[in-house]
């Protein structure tokens, strides 16, 4: 019977035998979405470093608070507290599984709240190179996957994927990811352009864990390869299950928050 079988074996289809890279590809990604799942809220403080082409910097200090969604995506409100000129500027992020996030900007010079438009969602986040859709939850739904093997990063077993947005007024043509093996941890994404050029880099680093379970990256550095400016994020004072509602995330937030 054995040589009967090896023939029926060898009959099938590849794809009968093993996965698609597209079908590996959604695995890893759904595996790494569930292992970041059940964190309920989260609020943290980020200094975010502008650096520009000639080696300048500039400072901002941020705090960020997270509600997550059971049916949904994540929702997000960022304050700035420095320097003077963005002191009071809120930003508030509702991430979406499918369509477009809804996204809306605090200007406290001004006095009103501006609508970022889903065209404009690959424009530079107060002058930062993070675009406004890098700042939404990284849905799973967001993008269809590819499997592109396995590569040993920064002494790390990792996966290599490529991710596509689902978006059409996404600012990138295509994404490469590296997930660790280990924990299931973004590493490093490369982000190509609607040229299909390589754009900008997002390396994260020094990860803690958190209640036993999930993982934050200490520090998220945007290296932009066409402006040769870039964005490090460093971030400290994690607090989770804070007991933040829906109404600290509401339109109204946006004016009130402190």
């Amino acid at each position: 019977m054995k040589p009967l079988l090896l023939l029926i074996l060898a009959s099938l289809p590849l794809c009968a035998l093993a996965k698609s890279d597209q079908e590996r590809g959604l695995e890893i990604a759904i595996e790494a979405d569930r292992r970041d799942t059940g964190f309920q809220d989260s609020r943290a403080a980020m200094k975010m470093i502008l650096r520009n082409r000639q080696g300048d910097e500039s400072i901002r200090l941020i705090r960020v608070r997270t509600l997550e969604q059971e049916d949904d995506g994540d929702k997000s409100l960022t304050t700035f507290d420095q320097p003077a000129d963005v002191k009071g500027t809120n930003f508030l992020s509702f991430t979406h599984k499918s369509g477009p996030d809804d996204q809306w900007l605090y200007l406290p010079a001004l006095k009103r709240v501006k609508r970022i438009s889903s065209r404009n969602k690959s424009g530079p986040f107060m002058g930062s190179e993070f675009a406004y859709e890098d700042l939404s939850s990284q849905e799973v739904e967001k993008y269809t996957y590819r499997y592109l093997g396995d590569e040993v990063y920064e002494g790390m077993e990792t996966y290599r994927l490529e991710r596509i947005p689902e978006d059409k007024y996404s600012g990138y043509t295509r994404q490469e990811v590296w997930i660790d093996k280990a924990e299931y941890r973004p590493q490093k994404v490369v982000f190509y352009d609607r040229k299909n050029s390589i754009l900008k880099t997002l390396t994260y680093s020094g990860y803690q864990q958190y209640l036993g379970k999930y993982w934050r990256a200490s520090e998220m550095f945007m290296e932009n390869h066409q402006t040769g400016k870039s964005t490090r994020l460093v971030w400290s004072d994690y607090e989770f299950q804070t007991g933040q509602t829906d109404r600290d995330f509401d339109r109204n937030s946006l004016k009130r928050a402190r």
